[in-house]
């Protein structure tokens, strides 16, 4: 087997320009999660980063924490899964087409 050193470093930069592109489609993503009929809103870029919270007036009226307490948690939850999507989309693009969205967290690039 003939093994080329420099196609090796030639094909990781390439590797780590590609990474470099994705990180900055990453930040550009942005998703928007809601909860009670979008009472809560969170938004959220493709780094899992939240961007925006909003919370409709007519949440914390009556002050039931509990209520939105639980509707925060499922904003987050729904952005997060749409966050999750968005980036399995874009790194499949990178992957050649592949279905990647089932490999669970990507190391290194702080995506879970």
């Amino acid at each position: 087997m003939n093994i080329n050193p420099f196609e090796i470093l030639k094909n990781a930069q390439k590797f780590r320009e590609q990474m470099g592109d994705m990180q900055e489609k990453l930040a550009a993503i942005t998703v928007t999660g809601s909860a009670g009929g979008s009472m809560v809103e969170v938004d959220m870029n493709g780094k899992m980063e939240v961007i925006d919270v909003r919370i409709a007036p007519e949440a914390v009226e009556n002050r039931d924490t509990e209520l939105l307490e639980d509707l925060l948690t499922a904003a987050f939850t729904d952005a997060g899964v749409k966050a999750r999507e968005a980036i399995g989309r874009e790194l499949g693009s990178l992957a050649g087409g592949m279905d990647i969205s089932g490999m669970g967290g990507f190391p290194g690039m702080g995506i879970m």
